[in-house]
């Protein structure tokens, strides 16, 4: 058959991929089963190889042993398991307390607990729930406008999945690492600088900084225009100060030292994103053993001071032991690494013990297990759809598409960005990143653009997408338990301005690139 003919055929495949999500069918087994059943078509009609299926279980193996991709589940865990011990309750309340007397200080509020969500969790539907069960019905109390709650509260929630360490960020920060590589080998370039996660990581905390900043811009502006939709809490609701700051500090301090450990240790070089995934496990484990009422927390104390003393030993010393010789000074940080270690260990086993005891754990790992499965099932449907239309030239179809645009680069880039943004209506962001970043992203590289740049502009575009309806996934999630009386439409029109910031945000990143790359630069420089 022509070329034209297997274009189409791949454009049919895409589309009645999408059909069949609309329909209702789960998102893995329809990528992977509409690959299938297109690709054996193809064959039998004699324009698809079958041949290409036999790469299907190198990339399944290989997804199977990448390292990165160890950082999904242990990010899940470290998430579900603040989740489920009452961070995010005590952070509301602290933070609405601290703010309560302001106009629009709850909303302001749920946009600074958003963040710190964002950075300690990185789960969108934990963040959402979590925050549309315990802030909704109180800023309802209060007299806040229903559209204006459910909009700060869908778009902080969304956060997770810009603001570092954030599970889309791992996830997209690997393909554009294969995408970069497939891009300069094509170049003629076959040792090029690597991309990592951790580059990504930098480059997308200040664009999530930024969004916060414009989420509260917003909100403050809302309550002056509009006092009646964001009044303040009457001031003899409010307690002491001393009362209030103890308070603040006992919600704030544990998660604050968390996000720091996890993403300073990766900015400052000390561990890998999987490394430092499991640091944040390990350190959410702790902080739910504390968090146990009746419970004492000196040997949380012990295990996390252990953990710091660790951590700043890997740093200092080399501690490696398989050596003919070693020095004094790495013979003593070694014992002394080894004693932290042994307090880790004391505080992880009464911190199981409390967890276990309590049943958090158990919930804990069947959730961290249900969302890793899906994740990596969508990973091998998604691998299955590339490879299936790659065969039946989908890639070069796209590449001759994008590359004949006018406008070279930027018109690429654009043309790219509002087919994520209108597949976002409709398609999970893994989908997006393991479907149509490996096709674009090589094409996009080509063309000389930064590839931290590119993941940070894709990762706001797919944050967006959590917002649109009618099928964002933060809709739904406030949706399911908002109160009666607040209408779908109030959900609609509360996120219709974040979507026009989330939009302002993208175009000033596109504008300025240095809001993301200035800062991979100055750290790993």
């Amino acid at each position: 058959m022509s070329m034209f003919a297997k274009e189409a055929y791949a454009l049919a495949m895409f589309a009645a991929t999408c059909g069949f999500l609309l329909a209702g069918f789960p998102v893995a087994f329809t990528l992977g089963g509409s690959a299938l059943l297109f690709g054996l078509v193809g064959y039998g009609v004699g324009i698809f190889d079958i041949a290409f299926l036999s790469a299907m279980p190198q990339r399944i193996f290989g997804t199977m042993t990448n390292e990165v991709l160890i950082a999904v589940p242990l990010f899940v865990f470290m998430g579900v398991m603040l989740e489920r011990s009452k961070v995010a309750e005590e952070l509301l309340d602290s933070m609405g307390r601290m703010f309560g007397s302001l106009r629009g200080g709850l909303g302001l509020s749920v946009c600074l607990v958003g963040a710190l969500l964002a950075a300690s969790t990185g789960i969108v539907g934990a963040t959402v729930v979590t925050m549309g069960l315990l802030s909704l019905p109180t800023m309802l109390r209060r007299g806040y406008d229903p559209a204006v709650s459910c909009g700060a509260i869908c778009a902080s929630g969304t956060l997770g999945q810009i603001i570092p360490p954030s599970i889309v960020l791992v996830l997209l920060g690997d393909q554009i690492s294969n995408a970069y590589s497939d891009a300069q080998r094509a170049l003629g370039n076959w040792s090029p600088d690597p991309v990592s996660v951790g580059d990504l990581f930098a480059g997308a905390l200040i664009p999530g900084l930024m969004l916060v900043v414009l989420y509260m811009a917003y909100l403050a502006l809302t309550a002056w225009l509009r006092p009646h939709t964001s009044p303040a809490i009457e001031m003899e609701e409010v307690e002491s100060k001393g009362e209030m700051w103890s308070r603040i500090a006992h919600a704030l301090i544990p998660p604050v030292v968390l996000i720091v450990a996890v993403l300073g240790s990766i900015l400052t070089g000390v561990a890998t994103p999987t490394e430092a995934a499991a640091v944040g496990a390990v350190g959410a484990l702790l902080l739910a053993g504390m968090r146990q009422e009746g419970t004492s927390p000196k040997p949380i104390y012990v295990a996390g001071l252990g953990l710091l003393v660790a951590l700043i030993m890997v740093r200092t010393f080399d501690l490696r032991v398989a050596r003919d010789e070693i020095g004094t000074g790495d013979m003593v940080a070694i014992i002394v690494a080894t004693l932290a270690l042994l307090a880790v260990f004391y505080g992880l086993v009464v911190a199981l013990k409390r967890v276990y005891i309590s049943g958090v754990l158990t919930e804990v790992s069947r959730s961290t297990m249900n969302i890793s499965s899906m994740v990596f099932v969508i990973i091998v449907g998604a691998g299955l759809f590339s490879l299936v239309f790659r065969g039946l030239g989908g890639e070069e179809m796209v590449h001759e598409f994008l590359t004949n645009l006018p406008g070279g680069a930027l018109g690429a880039m654009l043309v790219v960005m509002g087919v994520m943004f209108f597949l976002g209506f409709f398609l999970d962001f893994i989908e997006i990143v393991y479907v149509v970043v490996p096709i674009v992203g090589p094409i996009l590289l080509k063309m000389d653009l930064d590839p931290v740049w590119l993941g940070v502009m894709i990762a706001m575009n797919l944050q967006t997408s959590f917002l649109t309806p009618p099928f964002g996934f933060a809709l739904f999630y406030l949706r399911g338990v908002a109160p009666p009386e607040v209408k779908t439409m109030h959900i609609y029109k509360g996120v219709f301005p974040f979507i026009l910031i989330q939009l302002l945000g993208l175009g000033l990143v596109a504008l300025f690139p240095e809001i993301a790359t200035w800062l991979p630069s100055v750290i790993f420089s």
